[in-house]
């Protein structure tokens, strides 16, 4: 055997053992976006329902490859064997490999089936609903009002749920095919343009989850992220009713510049975002900015929300989102003539840190 022979059966064994490290770390439970460790009903059916498939995918594997393996050293042809007989066509086994995959498959369809319906299905339709619409590349969370029912509380890439409650979700996008996913709460479903799809989710721990588009969705799909904050029924109230509350002017002298640039014409941030208590801030092309400041992360969950985080944002979103709305839409990161300067970005990052 060569020298080069060798050492590239000793790469391709190493590639292998390599890339088997890398699929079993991947199954590990510790992983922020593990599906193996469940916190809740629906994904806790479905990780059973995937150990069903797969246990039932390893019996079928090892029988295979046992029979395989045997018939290959049993009946492996010798330099000394003549020609063996050609048998065309064996009825018993034929009928044999034809109704034991059958079997088996009816074996997992079974759970399958019974696991889509229970998921489908709200268990409790009149619990707390929820709107999320996808758009590119952020999510958008519509809640009832707490207090008055022709209104709603609005916010983006953070949806808050009380803990050990069924929360429906009404499923929408506005533009292309998203998909909603929070690995740990539950499993994807398509947001479709025009189709109306649902989603019921329930966590039984309190905690902070994360989310993300699961349907290549255009240059910023990886970007496309959210949390999941579960909390105690109270909190979440208290969080709701404070959603609801319009946005306080700026006092502070320098994010009263700020928002005094966000409303006016040289930044034109109120044509794209909505500021409840605004009187002009009422676009809806980005996400609603009423209590901002509230929002652990920004730019879709890429971003720590903090000054420095805001601050890198403003500066350059193309740079930190490729392709983002603000980025390819706002006439400041496209005509250099308009283009913010360090005391402007200053001032809008004051403004934007107030509303809390």
């Amino acid at each position: 055997m060569s020298t080069t022979s060798s050492r590239s059966k000793i790469y391709l064994g190493v590639l292998l053992l390599l890339s088997t490290i890398a699929l079993l770390t991947g199954c590990t439970p510790d992983d922020p976006q593990s599906t193996f460790d469940t916190v809740g009903p629906v994904s806790r059916s479905q990780l059973v329902l995937f150990y069903w498939i797969f246990w039932a995918a390893v019996v079928v594997f090892i029988v295979v490859g046992a029979v395989l393996a045997y018939t290959s050293l049993r009946f492996r042809r010798k330099p000394s064997d003549a020609m063996p007989p050609q048998t065309h066509g064996h009825t018993p086994m034929e009928i044999a490999w034809t109704i034991v995959p059958a079997l088996v498959l009816a074996v997992v369809a079974v759970p399958t089936v019974l696991t889509i319906f229970d998921n489908a299905n709200s268990p409790e339709p009149g619990a707390l609903t929820v709107e999320a619409v996808g758009r590119q590349w952020w999510f958008e969370f519509k809640y009832p009002h707490p207090t008055d029912p022709d209104e709603q509380v609005v916010t983006a890439n953070e949806l808050h749920i009380p803990v050990g409650e069924v929360v429906n979700i009404n499923l929408a996008s506005r533009d292309v095919l998203h998909s909603f996913w929070i690995p740990k709460i539950a499993g994807k479903v398509d947001m479709v343009p025009n189709n109306a799809n649902t989603i019921w989710i329930q966590s039984d721990e309190a905690g902070e989850f994360f989310g993300q588009c699961a349907e290549f969705c255009g240059e910023a799909h990886a970007l496309m992220r959210f949390r999941v904050i579960a909390e105690p029924r109270e909190e979440y109230d208290a969080w709701l009713l404070a959603q609801a509350e319009p946005a306080a002017d700026a006092v502070e002298p320098l994010a009263a510049e700020g928002q005094a640039l966000f409303e006016g014409n040289a930044a034109g941030c109120w044509a794209c975002h909505t500021i409840s208590g605004s009187a002009k801030s009422r676009g809806s092309v980005g996400p609603n900015l009423t209590h901002v400041a509230s929002r652990g992360l920004i730019a879709a969950g890429i971003i720590e929300n903090d000054q420095a985080g805001l601050r890198t944002w403003l500066t350059d979103p193309c740079e930190a989102k490729p392709g983002n709305v603000m980025c390819t839409g706002a006439a400041v990161y496209n005509n250099p003539d308009k283009s913010l300067d360090e005391k402007q970005i200053s001032a809008l990052v004051a403004y934007l840190r107030g509303l809390d």
